[in-house]
């Protein structure tokens, strides 16, 4: 039988790297907006544009071009998630160990999947439900662009009030992070015979919602997470405008002794507990490229 000892476990590949993607890759945000490479700390990237090609005829001279750049600065947030278990687990085999770690870690990862969405979305630790002061002007909600859910308009409608704010100052509004009720008009939307006018708009994955990528996820209006409602269905934009990564590998921490979360001490509770951490880093180039889609300010429960 495999002896663990207290302190940071080794998890095998065939667990750690299927899980550790998931983290990466299941949010919305993830979904819309690629990771990048990132060092633990504050850092930075510097965004060049050095504008258009220039013709040159022949035996013309050809002129320099203006190089400029733009700085969006990242910041770390960790975020960890605790589990306890009986200490019957010491004493079981190294098979049922592997088999209860492989459990431990389905049930933190989709939390700290969430994680990175409740952060970038909504700028709050989702313990709490509240807003770090360390979070202050780092999150989506924060755009000024918004329109209203308004029951009178068609679904498409308030899709395209959406864009067009962004299409006037020259931004793309390529992607769409929607809390479930902002794609049920368009999923049940039909034409008089009874077809389907978006039949790619599914709720699960990335899909597809006139010209948009559209991602799904509860995380987005933060229902029954976030304290203050802030009626969010969805957010509209241009996701590339979004730069995150995970700067420290998640590790697993094994506690066997003391009070690791405030519940009462493990040995007098015959329990053990499991620690599970990951950085992120997130920037956000520029708010003006999103659009907020919210309830109406008369809705019912505002």
């Amino acid at each position: 039988m495999a002896v663990l000892e207290t302190g940071d476990l080794t998890i095998p590949n065939q667990y750690f790297t299927p899980w550790l993607k998931k983290v990466q890759e299941s949010s919305v945000i993830s979904q819309l907006s690629g990771s990048i490479p990132m060092k633990f700390g504050k850092g930075e990237t510097v965004i060049f544009d050095s504008g258009e090609a220039e013709y040159v005829g022949e035996g013309q001279n050809k002129s320099s071009s203006d190089l400029t750049s733009k700085v969006q600065s990242f910041e770390p947030f960790k975020f960890q998630k605790t589990i306890r278990v009986t200490n019957e687990f010491e004493w079981a085999n190294e098979d049922h160990q592997l088999g209860v770690l492989q459990e431990i870690l389905d049930t933190i990862q989709p939390a700290l999947t969430r994680a990175l969405d409740f952060g970038i979305i909504h700028g709050i630790d989702p313990h709490a439900g509240t807003r770090p002061a360390a979070m202050t002007g780092k999150a989506l909600v924060d755009a000024t662009n918004s329109v209203e859910l308004d029951p009178a308009l068609q679904p498409w409608e308030i899709l395209e009030a959406a864009d067009a704010p962004l299409l006037e100052a020259g931004q793309i509004p390529s992607g769409i992070a929607a809390d479930p009720r902002f794609l049920k008009p368009f999923r049940t939307a039909r034409t008089s015979e009874g077809v389907r006018l978006y039949p790619n708009v599914g709720f699960a994955g990335v899909s597809e919602l006139d010209g948009h990528e559209v991602a799904i996820s509860r995380t987005v209006s933060a229902n029954g997470v976030a304290q203050q409602n802030n009626d969010l269905a969805a957010v509209v934009g241009d996701f590339s405008a979004v730069r995150w990564g995970v700067q420290k590998s998640i590790g697993l921490e094994y506690i066997t002794y003391g009070d690791p979360d405030g519940n009462g001490d493990l040995k007098r509770n015959n329990q053990v507990a499991f620690r599970a951490e990951v950085v992120y880093g997130w920037g956000i180039a520029d708010l003006d490229a999103f659009t907020l889609v919210k309830d109406p300010a008369d809705a019912e429960g505002n």
